[in-house]
């Protein structure tokens, strides 16, 4: 099913995107006083006499090559006779390109207020976010239509892991019982969470804003030991709220609630203490971080697992708003305020989750049908959700590009995110081909290991660079 038509209309993704995350971080506004004329540089082609220069015609040359592949793929479209409505898309992101190029010329030659050339930026990249969405919607056309007749099995084949949140029995003794309770804190959302705090306070402390404390050693580590508490209050009552429902599940059934190894009353008593303990380590750093951290326990062992998970198919997606509170405590913590940077973060965190999550979801669809939960396949089916992983990437890679151009983050991350996000494409594009659990499993370690790449470079461009 992979065909040459898809590979192409990825790549032309991945160029396009490469084009806006580098355009949009100060990697190559910064490079852009060095050739103020357009085409050619002050006369010369191809002239890479500086670093500056270099960085220009990279992408200069760039822009030339993805748009000789996006004209390919066009004509690929007709002359495959793809669905009428990929066409369509195709010939929208044909017109924006050459929009984005005349404006990316008068970008170039503007000799305009700071405040001016400002604007003509941020148009060039909000027309270069429209190129891209029409790809990104054009591919998921593409897939859906060719695999809507065709078996989805991601949930079939090898037997499940257990759940990562089972742990050794109490009667292995004192250690076991501790490595029990610790399974009620889910340790294995706590790394992710807390580089999405780091992310945040890294931000707050790059763009220094008018309040800021700067980033100090006990900010860095009452935050960070506030977000390891919170999680663990929330995830400790996750387990309190669910256990009947984990018996159901083959994933879930060997919790500690669930198989009973914890009473209810211990593991109550215990995420309370944690959340207790929470809001004394962000009291540290500030009020606004503290509430921050009550309201992302709240969120998500009340709202999202008691109204949300239950309840609605959208669940995955309002849900991602607990994930992004981390960024948000992040910045407070350095800040004491709420800053567009920040937010930015919170929401790429956002719009990733349904694309990270949706994956484990096909994965476990049964499983999550036998507990009663309406999630995206299990109502919607395959073919469905697997569209929606591909336009979720596509606004995810989006608001990453946002993200650099509001924090002018540099070439790491600009690097970084296009690599990885390529990565992440390839993992859906074959999940599509395949349809099995295999293929969703590395979907969903793919769309990890972008956002950690992501959230590393936002760290060390904000701080090193």
């Amino acid at each position: 099913m992979t065909s040459r038509f898809v590979g192409g209309l990825a790549a032309a993704i991945c160029g396009v995107y490469a084009l806006i995350v580098v355009g949009a971080t100060e990697s190559l506004t910064g490079a852009a006083a060095a050739c103020p004329t357009w085409p050619s540089c002050n006369g010369a082609w191809l002239q890479a006499s500086s670093a500056n220069l270099s960085i220009v015609w990279a992408h200069r040359v760039a822009t030339v090559v993805v748009g000789l592949v996006v004209l390919a793929v066009v004509a690929w479209a007709w002359l495959r006779d793809e669905p009428r409505r990929v066409r369509f898309a195709l010939l929208t992101t044909v017109a924006l390109y050459a929009v984005e190029v005349g404006i990316g010329a008068v970008v170039a030659t503007s000799q305009s207020t700071v405040q001016a050339w400002n604007a003509l930026a941020l148009v060039h990249l909000v027309v270069g976010l429209g190129v891209f969405t029409c790809l990104v919607v054009a591919l998921a056309w593409t897939l859906e239509a060719r695999t809507a007749d065709l078996p989805s099995k991601e949930w079939e084949g090898e037997s499940r892991e257990s759940g990562d949140d089972g742990g050794p029995s109490p009667s292995d003794g004192p250690l076991g019982v501790a490595r029990t309770y610790m399974s009620l804190t889910k340790p294995r959302l706590m790394w992710l969470l807390c580089l999405v705090a780091s992310a945040g306070m890294a931000l707050a402390a790059g763009s220094e804003p008018a309040g800021s404390d700067g980033l100090t050693v006990s900010t860095v580590v009452f935050t960070l030991l506030g977000g390891v508490l919170s999680i663990g209050a929330s995830g400790t009552f996750n387990h309190v709220f669910e256990r009947e429902v984990d018996k159901k599940m083959n994933r879930t059934a060997d919790r500690p609630l669930a198989s009973q190894e914890i009473p209810k009353r211990n593991a109550l008593a215990f995420g309370v203490a944690l959340a207790a303990l929470s809001v004394v380590a962000f009291l540290q750093v500030g009020v606004l971080a503290a509430a921050l951290g009550v309201v992302a326990i709240v969120f998500y062992s009340v709202v999202y697992t008691l109204v949300l998970k239950p309840n609605t198919v959208q669940n995955t997606v309002i849900g991602g708003a607990a994930g992004a509170l981390p960024a948000l405590i992040g910045w407070a913590a350095v800040t004491h305020t709420i800053g567009l940077p920040g937010l930015a973060l919170a929401g790429v965190i956002f719009l990733w989750t349904p694309a990270h999550f949706y994956n484990l979801a096909l994965a476990y669809k049964d499983d999550y049908a036998a507990g009663g939960f309406p999630m995206m396949p299990v109502v919607r089916g395959g073919v469905e959700t697997r569209k929606h992983i591909v336009l979720w990437l596509g606004a995810t890679l989006a608001g990453s590009a946002v993200l650099g151009w509001l924090a002018d983050l540099g070439v790491l991350y600009a690097l970084g995110t296009a690599a990885l996000g390529a990565v992440f494409l390839y993992a859906v594009v074959r999940l599509h081909a395949e349809r099995d659990r295999s293929a969703a499993m590395r979907a969903f370690h793919a769309s990890n290991a972008f956002l950690g790449v992501l959230l590393i470079a936002v760290v060390l461009d904000s701080l090193l660079v």
